[in-house]
């Protein structure tokens, strides 16, 4: 009789829910803590950019903690998501596609809230021309590479599951519209409008994330390899 080991590793609906609700801390931290003023983009003029992030240094500092802190759970996610598909028989390149852009998507993120928290120092905070470095140094990081890295990360798995038929058809197109639109905000660095697509794929991307994880976490018990599993 051929026995059937169980997958150990941590939960997906566990981390996928700790870096949501670690990424909303940050939000509603800045919105709290803020100390009035308009919010400005990066885009907005450098002195009027300064102004207001003077106004709040806590609420700065505060929230890219809680987004550096969402990297951890993101990035054991992407890496337990692969470890399940590979867990499942799976021996294709997409699985490293996938480990890739989730890494890729990670270090965005620590980066992204190592570089935000800087927007606190009083000393960086009297250089208009700093803040306005800094502050696009932190919009690319946590929003256009991060978007690429997760648009890899989508496409691997999507793809992947979508040959060893591990996830719905319409979680796999779900996906690879996604992975789509992480891949196309990539064009923000050349034309404005395309800053559209990061939080297309920001927002809908914990949508994307809940679903893998409950679809591939409904049969904890593994599978053998199969012939398609050498397709991607």
């Amino acid at each position: 009789m051929k026995s059937i080991s169980r997958f150990r590793g941590p939960s997906l609906i566990l981390l996928v829910t700790v870096h949501f609700l670690l990424f909303v801390a940050g939000l509603v931290t800045a919105s709290v803590l803020r100390h009035g003023g308009q919010f400005v983009t990066p885009f907005a003029p450098a002195e009027q950019l300064r102004a207001f992030l003077a106004l709040s240094p806590t609420a700065v500092r505060v929230s890219n903690f809680f987004l550096f802190a969402s990297a951890i759970p993101f990035g054991i996610f992407a890496v337990t998501t692969v470890s399940r598909l590979r867990f499942r028989g799976v021996r294709a390149a997409g699985t490293n596609i996938s480990l890739l852009g989730g890494l890729i998507a990670t270090i965005a993120l620590i980066l992204s809230g190592c570089v935000g928290w800087i927007l606190s120092v009083p000393e960086v905070l009297a250089s208009a021309p700093i803040i306005k470095a800094v502050n696009f140094l932190n919009f690319l990081l946590g929003g256009v590479v991060f978007a690429v890295g997760f648009g890899l990360l989508a496409a691997g798995v999507s793809v992947t599951c979508y040959f060893m038929r591990l996830l719905p058809r319409w979680l796999v197109i779900f996906g690879m519209l996604l992975a789509l639109s992480g891949e196309l905000s990539s064009l923000s660095l050349v034309a404005y409008p395309a800053n559209f697509f990061i939080p297309i794929t920001r927002y809908l991307g914990f949508i994307w994330m809940f679903s893998v994880s409950i679809a591939l976490t409904r049969d904890r018990k593994g599978s053998q390899p199969t012939s398609s599993s050498d397709a991607i």
